[in-house]
């Protein structure tokens, strides 16, 4: 009796070696999966800034449009002209410059260094790129705007923000 009461004590508890293994080979794979996604999110943030910040600069532009019907100056002669928005100063983060080029065209230029990643390889390229919003205009309807890559400095499609 005494032999059966003991064995039933000796059983040790925990994990064998193997088990151990299995789940540090999962964690490991799971990282791998998560690591770049999260970094593609975190830029993507750093991106969506310059698309807050353009929203001032879109909603002008619809204004202009939606009361005289056309981006041409006043003058008759072109489009508007260009104008450098600083409204934000120094609270962007991750954006150098918003702009109204001529066309219009907003462009909206992402700071060289973004931050914690800090150079353009950790940021996969969107580091000191760029994107701008093109208006699709037709006569007597509102504007869509439509997004894509500066043609210098151009960032990876996949950070372009959404519209």
């Amino acid at each position: 009796m005494k032999n059966l009461q003991t064995m039933k004590h000796s059983v040790q508890k925990g994990f064998t070696l193997i088990e151990l293994m299995i789940v540090v080979a999962i964690i490991g794979i799971l990282a791998a999966l998560a690591i770049p996604a999260y970094t593609d999110y975190t830029i993507k943030s750093r991106v969506a800034e310059g698309a807050s910040l353009s929203g001032a600069a879109k909603t002008g532009l619809e204004v202009y449009w939606s009361e005289n019907g056309t981006f041409v100056d006043d003058s008759g002669t072109g489009t508007i002209t260009s104008i450098d928005i600083d409204f934000f100063g120094a609270s962007a983060t991750y954006v150098s410059s918003v702009a109204v080029l001529d066309g219009p065209v907003i462009e909206v230029v992402m700071k060289g260094d973004t931050g914690k990643l800090g150079d353009a390889v950790a940021d996969g390229g969107a580091s000191g790129g760029c994107f701008e919003y093109l208006p699709a205009r037709s006569a007597g309807s509102n504007i869509v705007w439509t997004i894509a890559g500066c043609s210098s400095d151009a960032m990876p499609a996949k950070y372009l923000p959404k519209i």
